[in-house]
């Protein structure tokens, strides 16, 4: 059981890095794009929709959701522009990506603007 579990993990890393990889490609889609910037996003995020202390269903959106949500984004990239980025991975060409600080200090504006209209909205002036 454990071994079938970390082969699908694996196969899960490799599959976000062709998406990584067929996110530069210009034959992919501007919808499939931001559809794989969502997908990174919320795979990098440190906040879950469902915090992983509530039993069972805790766990269940990282299983259900990352998974789906990178199936249906590989579903909207053109079978040649994944191809060639299996094809990268698979040799494993180096893949160019903005250091990770970047990533994360998006992320983190993001939230902090959230939890500021948060705020806003519910603070009378």
């Amino acid at each position: 059981m454990l071994s079938k579990l970390k082969t699908w993990a694996r196969a899960l890393k490799r599959e976000i890095t062709v998406l990584r990889v067929a996110m530069v490609d210009p034959r992919t889609p501007w919808y499939a794009r931001w559809s794989g910037i969502l997908v990174v996003a919320y795979a990098l995020s440190p906040v879950d929709l469902i915090p992983d202390f509530i039993p069972i269903l805790g766990y269940l959106d990282d299983l259900l959701l990352l998974p789906l949500g990178l199936y249906l984004t590989l579903k909207m990239i053109p079978e040649s522009a994944l191809a060639e980025a299996r094809r990268q991975v698979q040799e494993g060409a180096e893949v160019q990506s903005r250091p990770n600080w970047v990533v994360g200090s998006l992320i983190v504006a993001t939230w902090l603007v959230g939890l500021g209209l948060l705020v806003y909205s519910v603070v009378p002036l």
